[in-house]
């Protein structure tokens, strides 16, 4: 994994959280939503196919436990999981937590209106929310 590097829109766009066993969780900066992107720590994969199968799996387990977990605690009404890639070509999985009645609902949050970067005290925050959540979903 040491030729692992991250799509400078990626590191633009998130701050790092955690490194997992396959992937880099990252935070979007945006405090509307409880948005995550997880990157396989793989270099030059576009696809999931494009990941061995013990990959792919372990893609999968990570998303969903830390998914899972991140429901719970901001008690959301629909957890979506996605992988576009339309403007970054390097494999990466939304997790986001939804709200009845956030501001892109019911539709997805892609190009829905301005990001609201997180202030010190939000990032702190979400930063202690999300370590209990890789804690509970047995990934920390």
């Amino acid at each position: 994994m040491s030729d692992f590097s991250l799509h400078p829109r990626l590191a633009a766009d998130s701050l790092h959280i955690a490194d997992l066993p396959l992937c880099q969780v990252r935070l979007m900066n945006d405090a509307r939503y409880a948005w995550l992107v997880l990157v396989p720590r793989r270099d030059e994969i576009r696809e999931v196919y494009d990941l061995s199968a013990d990959d792919q799996a372990r893609l999968w387990q990570e998303a969903t436990a830390l998914g899972k977990a991140l429901m719970a605690a901001k008690a959301g009404d629909k957890l979506n999981l996605a992988t576009l890639g339309n403007m970054v070509p390097q494999l990466h999985l939304h997790v986001i937590v939804r709200h009845q009645g956030d501001e892109a609902w019911p539709g997805p949050v892609w190009g829905q209106g301005q990001a609201v970067p997180y202030e010190a005290k939000q990032e702190a925050a979400m930063r202690d929310c999300l370590r209990n959540c890789l804690e509970a979903g047995g990934l920390a």
